[in-house]
């Protein structure tokens, strides 16, 4: 398990999504290495949510990542990838993600507050009710509903990971045996698959609603454009490097943050599901 979830995080990094950091392109406090080493250090924690519980997983799998880099690399993929991680072998991630959803309890909650302050991610803001500055009152499953309407990774614990198993995990699997062959531009046009249906929440709380709207449109745009563009075609690349350009400026403010996460859980899924060939980058 841990070790299918290193692989995840890794791939997502390594692929050149557009706006986001990978072996070519860093920001400021963020580099490529940063995701490897974050991905290696807090794995094995959170690969063993099922016994730890989702809450104290997302915890530990932070104080170890904190331990290795010093910027939030990896919140939002351990709260998607740790509810994944709970559920048994021996049951499909369709079947088992609504058990694990609903026997979250409020001490799951108190652990995910403190590993969200210890990680200290940025354009957070602040909540009328149940904010993360306080001890929380209600379950985790109760706290992640009520920030569904403004975070992205919030919303798949209330509407059961549709974004990730509903979308995601079909697209990858509509890839199959050609996933290790064009494992990158397959994770790409994921990635552009799902920031052109649900808008970055990421930069939705840093840039604005129509920030991320527009993010959105560029990104449809983009894969229309892409349709009849051969994979791994210098026309491809320049194409996707143009959206990658929009995405970058403004000081990187437009970082699609909140879709890598999903990526990463999409990655993940399609692993754990055996939909795509497990391969290294």
């Amino acid at each position: 398990m841990a070790e299918a979830i290193r692989r995840a995080c890794v791939l997502e990094a390594s692929a050149a999504k557009p706006g986001n950091v990978h072996p070519r392109a860093s920001f400021p406090d963020l580099t490529f290495d940063d995701f490897v080493r974050s991905a290696e250090a807090a794995s094995p924690a959170f690969g063993r949510a099922a016994e730890l519980g989702v809450g104290r997983a997302v915890f530990q799998a932070i104080e170890a990542t904190r331990a290795v880099v010093s910027s939030n690399t990896n919140l939002g993929i351990v709260l998607l990838i740790a509810p994944l991680a709970a559920v048994p072998l021996d049951r499909l991630l369709r079947e088992g993600i609504y058990d694990v959803l609903g026997r979250l309890t409020r001490d799951d909650a108190a652990w995910v507050y403190r590993a969200i302050r210890l990680a200290q991610p940025g354009g957070l803001g602040t909540a009328n009710d149940q904010d993360i500055a306080n001890e929380p009152t209600e379950t985790l499953l109760e706290v992640m509903t009520l920030a569904a309407d403004r975070d992205g990774v919030a919303a798949q614990y209330a509407n059961g990971f549709a974004w990730v198993l509903d979308e995601g995990l079909p697209f990858l699997a509509s890839v199959g045996q050609e996933f290790g062959q064009h494992w990158e531009a397959a994770i790409i046009e994921l990635h552009l698959r799902l920031l052109a249906e649900h808008p970055d929440t990421l930069i939705a709380r840093k840039c604005g609603d129509s920030v991320a709207a527009e993010a959105s449109r560029l990104a449809r745009r983009c894969l229309q454009e892409l349709v009849e563009v051969p994979l791994e075609s210098e026309e491809r690349s320049l194409r996707i490097g143009e959206f990658d350009q929009w995405l970058r400026a403004d000081g990187h403010r437009r970082n699609p943050g909140t879709t890598a996460d999903l990526v990463a859980a999409c990655l993940f899924a399609a692993m754990r599901e055996r939909a795509i060939e497990v391969v290294s980058p």
